[in-house]
């Protein structure tokens, strides 16, 4: 089967995305799929896969509803057997508005259009939603950038380089064509920032002196409820200044055989469970414990920031206790069902 070369615009703000995935189609000579088509359907992107071929040899500029995860369009888009090659997702910004975004604590909420068995209603954080566009875009471009000082528009450039470091970063100009660099997405391709930080690999193309991104390592498992408080009473209050996106791997005391998805934005944070590391040999698996996490953000101080991550971790007296003790440790984040995610 022949695969329809699809371009994908994404972006937080409707009316910007559509103006540009319009003009864009025109300037290229494909078809336009609108996202007020795709919404109609029950499931957006299993629309989008059926629209596609329609485009033939002239290719598809499809504009995504605001409401699907970046990490979903690419794993439908970009799988070996779709009707689709995706060979650019262009994430339209509003320059002016970005780090307003970037720290919304509302969600989206999905409703099943057909309530099935299963079905259920999905709230996902606008703020994920943003920062997953910028993170596996292939190219950003930025729109009312105009409205910026020179150093807030430097500032925010390198902030989306940082976020999105293999992103092409473009000023909107409607007199001159937007650039895409052509390479078509596969489903397993690590294109964020903080995954690039974890494999020393990060290589942003813009800086700015109040933009910063660091690496946090720590054998030692968390304390839950001191991480609680870190969180509230440190973090949130921007004590080592603002931390934009951290992401990467943890493990909390009282669930030390469950690695754990630190993913945090702005004001959202989450620790989702990821596989057991519970095995015959104990002391395996506590050479497993620990943190690794990229911080990205403005005005930090990442030293400071990593001595008090470090108190969180359980202290040498704690450590020695062992798990009894650490099962007696308050926890206030909510319970995981991990049985369907442990592994052998």
């Amino acid at each position: 089967m022949e695969q329809v070369d699809v371009l994908a615009v994404v972006g937080s703000c409707a009316p910007e995305r559509m103006a540009f995935a319009r003009r864009l189609a025109i300037a290229t000579g494909r078809i336009f799929i609108a996202a007020g088509r795709l919404s109609a359907s029950p499931d957006p992107l299993d629309e989008a896969l059926a629209l596609a071929p329609w485009a033939q040899e002239a290719g598809a500029v499809i504009e995504i509803p605001g409401s699907i995860l970046a990490t979903e369009l690419v794993g439908t888009l970009a799988q070996q057997d779709a009707p689709t090659e995706l060979s650019g997702v262009i994430c339209v910004v509003d320059a002016a508005h970005l780090l307003r975004d970037l720290g919304r604590d509302d969600y989206i909420v999905r409703r099943p259009r057909v309530w099935r068995e299963g079905a259920s209603v999905r709230y996902t954080a606008r703020a994920m939603l943003t920062v997953q566009q910028l993170e596996f875009a292939s190219t950003i471009v930025l729109v009312n950038w105009d409205a910026l000082e020179t150093d807030e528009l430097a500032t925010v450039m390198a902030l989306i380089s940082h976020l999105s470091p293999q992103a092409r970063v473009d000023l909107d100009d409607e007199r001159r064509a937007i650039a895409t660099d052509g390479v078509a997405y596969s489903v397993g391709q690590e294109r964020p920032g903080w995954v690039t930080i974890l494999n020393h690999e990060f290589a942003p193309q813009f800086t700015d002196e109040r933009v910063s991104a660091g690496r946090y390592e720590q054998l030692r498992p968390l304390h839950p409820g001191r991480l609680q408080q870190f969180l509230d009473e440190r973090l949130e209050p921007r004590e080592f200044g603002t931390v934009i996106r951290s992401a990467g791997f943890c493990r909390l005391a009282t669930r030390p055989d469950v690695s754990a998805q630190w993913d945090h934005i702005g004001s959202m944070i989450s620790f989702d469970p990821l596989v057991s590391a519970a095995g015959d040999d104990e002391d395996a698996s506590l050479l497993a414990i620990g943190q690794e996490i990229a911080i990205i953000g403005l005005d930090l101080d990442l030293e400071a920031l990593g001595v008090a991550l470090d108190e969180a971790a359980l202290t040498d007296a704690e450590l020695l206790a062992g798990r009894e003790a650490w099962a007696t440790f308050d926890d206030p984040f909510p319970a995981w069902n991990v049985s369907a995610e442990r592994t052998d």
